[in-house]
């Protein structure tokens, strides 16, 4: 994993530029803070490195760090720590981005932890939307972006039109 002190941060990019901001935010993940509306460190998160379904070399650097902080606690994580990840993964393959070189073992490592971390956030409810996270991440990590992708848009009504449609076929 990229050190959060490392210069490379500097170096690489996300949709407005450098990100060299990105570890600050990152170190922010440790907390546990939910994502509401434009609060932060998420609201700066999604916007710099995923931006209008883009991703960008600093994406597949701070992934890993979001897997980790996740694992530091995976019964106090909202459905956001699911979901960035399964995004990114999402917004990569759609794209055909190459991950670089150097950040490649960290992220695809960090995506293969999901599924079990996944298991351990379990103990705790979950609503449809941390429901739809999880899947969702579950999915990148057997590498089905597009499972993915549909498990974020389901919802209790979107599967009840689902199974009704497949019964009538």
């Amino acid at each position: 994993m990229l050190n959060l002190d490392s210069p490379r941060w500097s170096e690489l990019q996300h949709a407005y530029g450098s990100a060299a901001d990105i570890p600050g935010r990152l170190r922010e993940l440790r907390d546990m803070p939910e994502a509401k509306g434009d609060s932060e460190p998420w609201f700066g998160l999604w916007s710099a490195l995923a931006h209008q379904g883009d991703v960008f070399p600093a994406s597949f650097a701070a992934l890993p760090h979001v897997v980790d902080a996740l694992a530091g606690q995976p019964h106090k994580a909202s459905a956001s720590y699911f979901q960035f990840p399964a995004w990114i993964e999402i917004c990569r393959q759609r794209a055909g981005s190459t991950v670089p070189d150097d950040l490649a073992p960290a992220y695809f490592a960090a995506i293969a932890r999901l599924p079990a971390l996944a298991a351990a956030a379990a103990a705790e409810p979950w609503d449809e939307d941390m429901l739809a996270c999880v899947l969702s991440a579950v999915a990148v990590a057997k590498g089905d972006a597009r499972v993915a992708e549909a498990a974020l848009e389901l919802s209790a009504e979107g599967a009840d039109a689902y199974l009704r449609w497949l019964e009538d076929r």
